[in-house]
């Protein structure tokens, strides 16, 4: 009777393709690992920790054995042309600082998450228009920078990043502030400057360590009182706004000593803001007029 003839290969041909099939991956593994030890031989040791940096290389994508040094510390991606990043990044499980400044970069993967001991990330001057929910895992985060993207909001699980001293988000398309910022307590820089601001929050108080505000170049039009309760405030910047008065309260900010231009300066910066009178006229004798005018009698 004729039935179809198997087409299964005798055992001793099966297991000659086992075998090419493991050597195949053996080479691969062993061109990988190769490649792996050659880019390895280009980390340094800096401040003691192990150091990768791949600036300026004109990079459209990251070298597949770049993901194989696990050891990596310090990662330097900056001023290339990536476009994204791999799930891959996340099995840099020691990485501390991570800079991706000056890319093309849309999206970050949420594989960032899995940098448990991340310490530094700085993502300015790429094409984000948003941030991944799976940062906010990223709990050991001290310096943020999404300066010059194309953001709108932060996730509200970046809430969480109570290390978090230091957050830049200036040059982006922000409208009101991310209700998350005001849960990042350990905040002691905030830079909003040339969003699009018409507003701050009176939750703005909760920031009790802030000493540098800078929210120049919006559209805010009135501050909060409860800015005034901020006593640690050395720095407040708001310039080129639409203020037209000062909250009464403002004589509170005993650590802004004075008006300041240099935008270094420590100090009170509100120069270029439709100020009315008299409070505009007051400004002429320096911050200790404007104080001594407020001050209730």
């Amino acid at each position: 009777m004729g039935g179809k003839q198997s087409r299964s290969l005798p055992n001793k041909e099966l297991d000659e393709v086992s075998q090419r099939r493991k050597s195949v991956f053996r080479d691969n593994q062993s061109s990988l690992s190769s490649a792996a030890e050659r880019i390895r031989r280009h980390t340094t040791v800096h401040f003691g920790y192990s150091t990768l940096s791949l600036a300026m290389r004109g990079l459209d994508e990251t070298p597949a054995e770049l993901w194989e040094l696990k050891e990596l510390q310090k990662l330097n991606l900056s001023m290339n042309c990536l476009r994204s990043l791999p799930p891959a990044l996340g099995a840099l499980e020691n990485l501390v600082i991570l800079n991706l400044w000056g890319n093309n970069l849309t999206s970050l993967p949420p594989e960032i998450g899995q940098l448990k001991k991340l310490r530094v990330l700085f993502a300015c001057r790429n094409r984000l228009s948003e941030v991944p929910e799976e940062l906010g895992s990223c709990n050991c985060l001290e310096v943020l920078s999404l300066a010059n993207n194309q953001i709108t909001g932060l996730p509200s699980s970046l809430g969480t990043m109570h290390k978090l001293t230091k957050l830049n988000l200036s040059h982006n398309r922000i409208v009101h502030i991310p209700t998350c910022v005001y849960s990042m307590k350990g905040l002691v820089f905030l830079h909003l400057a040339c969003n699009r601001l018409e507003t701050i929050a009176d939750q703005i108080q909760d920031l009790v360590n802030l000493k540098i505000l800078i929210v120049e170049g919006n559209s805010i039009h009135t501050l909060p009182k409860t800015l005034c309760f901020l006593e640690s405030l050395e720095l407040l910047n708001v310039d080129f706004n639409d203020l037209q008065s000062v909250p009464m309260e403002m004589y509170l900010l005993s650590r802004l000593r004075r008006l300041a231009c240099h935008p270094l300066d420590k100090g009170l910066h509100i120069i270029h803001n439709p100020l009315l009178k008299p409070i505009q006229e007051v400004l002429q004798g320096g911050l200790s007029a404007l104080y001594n005018y407020l001050k209730p009698s």
